[in-house]
């Protein structure tokens, strides 16, 4: 019998729930704006970029079901969801140490083997830290608190993008550390870099942790909520994902269009830019003017976080006014429009603009599909749910990675700015079919 409901919790006790993603944002954020970088003054081709990254989404659609899973059935002294934000902020801080020194290994393995596996291991890290996060939040508030919780995540996020976008840029431009770097050498600035990302990430981590309340079995039996399937196998997972609810499977279609561009702007907007806007040769990897350019592109990738972090505050009031969906169609028509508008730039400062409408398609696809998905999720099961969410986030990814490179080399010509035109028409599409969705409360 239900004899106790979820209260309602104060700002201050949110912002605590969340201050771990953003260390996790913090670390996201110099992987998104430096692998390919890295992963180019290792060596790489801008055709093979998109098969390192593919790293990413592969170790995620394997990682966070199982985390989803094994969370959802977790109670020890730690709590239930925490002991994976503390393994996961364990390896992520030291893969962040070492994979710009990946070229250290040069003499036994090529250095962007070393790389592309470090990469590896930072992205499961992640995920274990990651997934758990978008079920802390389902679990501690009430469902009237779930689009503000969302949102109040996702300023955070922002927070730790901007500064761990901009990190190389104000080492290198406002603290004199060294920004050149010799071929097959990482700049001093991009090293320094994740060594205060693996620290953030994990102080940010141990934050939550500290501050953060989860209730036990007992309090969650007293709300009615049933421990459904304790005793089931991890290959539950298959049955899971057969009975998922109908607006996830909705909600699959808009994520496969905004994740399948977020993707291509992560792995191309460096070299995209650096050919371009900056009008530098396609197989500059390693000058100063190079390093130039994508110390801008992380400046830039920083603009569109801190967009989405103030943009977040005001999600919750649009909402409200004219619904989840008609938001997030609004914002992904934005991210559209800013990246397509890139090809039309030649100034580099104009290229602030263009971030501005991608940061409002961030913020959204950071909170509005949590928000519409969260009320057709069992509670006993949000956390698996979570993770099998995450396949839609994962696999357009993986098509991206795969097609991706082939399609810059055999298609575009080798000119990465038709991947980012092409991302901002998936962008639209993806704001197209969420007008579709059938949310329920």
């Amino acid at each position: 019998m239900k004899t106790f409901t979820k209260p309602r919790l104060s700002i201050g006790q949110i912002f605590n729930m969340s201050v771990g993603f953003l260390g996790i944002q913090f670390g996201f954020a110099l992987q998104n704006g430096n692998a390919s970088r890295v992963l180019q003054n290792f060596g790489a081709d801008v055709e093979q970029l998109s098969w390192f990254w593919l790293a990413a989404p592969l170790t995620g659609m394997i990682i966070q079901p199982i985390i989803g899973f094994y969370s959802d059935r977790t109670w020890n002294g730690l709590g239930r969801r925490k002991p994976f934000f503390l393994t996961g902020a364990i390896l992520a801080a030291t893969a962040l140490f070492f994979f710009p020194h990946a070229g250290a290994l040069a003499n036994f393995i090529p250095p962007m083997i070393v790389g592309a596996g470090i990469l590896m291991m930072m992205d499961a890290s992640f995920n274990v830290a990651m997934e758990p996060f978008r079920a802390l939040v389902a679990d501690n508030l009430p469902e009237e608190q779930n689009t503000l919780g969302f949102s109040i995540q996702t300023f955070l996020i922002g927070i730790g993008a901007v500064v761990g976008s901009w990190l190389p840029y104000m080492f290198g431009n406002w603290f004199g550390i060294s920004k050149d770097a010799a071929e097959g050498q990482i700049p001093d600035n991009v090293l320094y870099s994740f060594y205060v990302g693996a620290a953030v990430f994990i102080s940010a981590i141990v934050w939550t942790i500290a501050t953060t309340k989860e209730y036990s079995p007992a309090e969650r039996e007293a709300m009615g909520f049933e421990e459904e399937g304790t005793t089931d196998s991890i290959w539950s997972v298959f049955r899971y994902i057969k009975e998922m609810p109908f607006t996830m499977r909705q909600l699959g279609v808009v994520q496969f269009f905004s994740w399948f561009a977020l993707f291509s702007m992560w792995v191309f907007s460096t070299p995209a830019i650096a050919h371009h806007v900056y009008g530098l040769p396609m197989d500059d990897h390693s000058s100063p003017e190079f390093q130039n350019a994508a110390n801008w592109v992380g400046i830039i990738f920083g603009v569109y976080s801190a967009v989405s972090a103030v943009y977040a505050i005001f999600l919750p009031r649009i909402a409200k006014a004219i619904g989840n969906k008609a938001t997030h169609a609004v914002s992904l028509i934005a991210g559209g429009l800013g990246l397509i508008s890139i090809y039309f730039i030649s100034d580099p400062q104009m290229l602030i603009l263009s971030m501005v409408g991608v940061g409002m398609a961030w913020a959204s696809i950071l909170a509005m599909p949590y928000a519409i998905l969260a009320g057709s999720i069992p509670m006993s099961k949000m956390g698996v749910y979570m993770g099998i969410f995450n396949f839609f986030i994962t696999l357009p990814q993986i098509v991206s990675g795969i097609i991706g490179g082939s399609l810059v080399k055999h298609v575009y010509g080798g000119n990465a700015i038709f991947a980012i035109v092409v991302a901002g028409f998936f962008f639209i599409a993806g704001s197209i079919s969420v007008l579709w969705i059938k949310e329920k409360a």
